[in-house]
């Protein structure tokens, strides 16, 4: 997600802009068509967070590929061809957690598992419901609503920092914006789509968890000292960077839009 109040020149504006909309209008194809296509985009996505996530856990060589192998496994299980997003796919998750920290010796390098796996599986996931194109849709979406409402809000009125020694850039303005946008657009999912009115309501809460997510990742670049987690977007620096509000929303919005409607259903 962005800085909201850092001053960029018009043409870095202008390929962030170009990159931005180029991957919305991927995810939007992949999400319509679902499926493995949906699938091969997460994957892809995963695998190149994964990375990013080794590289600033200063892990490379053997290490690194190790990593990354026993990361796929549980991401070909999630493919709707194998086992899909199950609980199985889960468990997997947690093995290769377990054994790259056993093996690698690296309890910082096997969190990435946890912290990239969790957030693709609940995409899947969502999309996998008979309603998923929505529950889909508005998971991504209202991070996309978080991050412009924050940018322009935090431009247009600065004011006190929310957290300088993390992000000297972000604003309470900014958080306030985000938030307010993305309220607004899952108001609207709800009136015109149908969105249940439990997602709804949680849509705010998941802003700030989008901006949480966004802060723990400038934290963990500050930690490495670094500016960006990696280098192949244009004008948003690496994958974590643009999916970094997107890590916590996912599983949340998963268990409220799966998870408690199944809860439910075993109350007597």
């Amino acid at each position: 997600m962005t800085d909201e109040a850092a001053p960029r020149r018009p043409s870095d504006l202008m390929v962030r802009t170009v990159v931005g909309l180029g991957l919305i209008a991927v995810a939007a194809v992949a999400l319509i068509v679902g499926g493995i296509v949906f699938w091969l985009l997460c994957t892809l996505l995963g695998l190149l967070m994964m990375a990013e996530w080794a590289d600033l856990d200063r892990v490379e060589g053997k290490t690194k590929r190790l990593a990354l192998y026993v990361f796929f496994v549980p991401l070909v299980i999630m493919c709707p061809w194998a086992a899909g997003p199950t609980p199985f796919a889960l468990g997997l998750v947690a093995a290769a957690f377990f054994f790259i920290a056993i093996i690698t010796r690296r309890g910082t390098l096997a969190a990435g598992v946890f912290y990239v796996g969790l957030p693709v599986l609940a995409l899947l996931l969502l999309r996998h419901q008979p309603e998923g194109l929505l529950f889909a849709f508005w998971a991504l979406a209202l991070v996309w609503a978080t991050d412009i409402g924050a940018y322009f809000a935090g431009r247009a009125i600065g004011g006190p920092k929310l957290a300088p020694a993390i992000s000297p850039n972000k604003t309470w303005a900014g958080l306030g914006g985000g938030v307010l946008t993305a309220s607004l657009f899952g108001s609207a999912m709800h009136y015109w789509y149908g969105l249940p009115l439990r997602l709804t309501l949680a849509t705010p809460v998941l802003a700030v968890l989008a901006q949480g997510g966004d802060l723990f990742e400038s934290w963990l670049k500050r930690r490495v000292g670094v500016k960006d987690s990696g280098n192949i977007l244009p004008g948003h620096g690496g994958v974590l960077d643009r999916l970094d509000g997107l890590v916590p929303v996912a599983p949340v919005a998963a268990f409220l839009a799966v998870v408690v409607p199944q809860l439910y259903t075993l109350l007597p």
